[in-house]
């Protein structure tokens, strides 16, 4: 079960009102600084982009790869352990919007944790220390500590299986 915090809209989607719910000024300086991040050839010019200007909460030698896509709205909701891989064009979601709410939740991914490329991880999910993400995959449950998992939906095998 994912950890969301639901926030019921009006007449309208909510995304049509997004400004209601974020300021506009937080949103146009994290989309440059995400940008910024997403093309910087160095892990470590990402990691003070990240954790400085956005409130990432990064651990030490954690390399987010090329094109990742940290979440546009709440990137301060974006947790990552010590020594974890983000892969090529993988996307990390914190917010989600539905036509009649719209829901906000942490991310946290473990210790030693390897995301693969292109994989889409939604919001309030919990990936474990030593856990290996296939690439393509969409997170959209918790994946615990010492585990492997890949494709849509989610397939999740201990790495004690293997």
């Amino acid at each position: 079960m994912r950890r969301l915090e639901i926030r019921k809209a009006g007449k309208v989607n909510p995304l049509w009102n997004m400004y209601r719910t974020i300021s506009r000024f937080k949103v146009i300086k994290n989309f440059i600084f995400i940008e910024l991040g997403r093309y910087a050839p160095s892990t470590k010019i990402k990691h003070v982009l990240y954790r400085k200007a956005l409130g990432m909460k990064l651990g030490d030698n954690v390399s987010l790869a090329f094109r990742a896509m940290p979440d546009l709205m709440y990137p301060e909701r974006i947790h990552i352990g010590k020594n974890s891989i983000i892969g090529y064009n993988t996307v990390i979601l914190t917010h989600e919007y539905l036509v009649d709410e719209y829901r906000i939740g942490d991310v946290r991914i473990g210790h030693d944790t390897m995301v693969g490329a292109n994989v889409t991880i939604l919001p309030g999910v919990v990936i474990g220390n030593h856990a290996v993400v296939g690439a393509g995959s969409v997170v959209s449950k918790d994946v615990p500590d010492h585990s492997t998992c890949y494709g849509n939906p989610l397939i999740i095998r201990s790495r004690n299986d293997e």
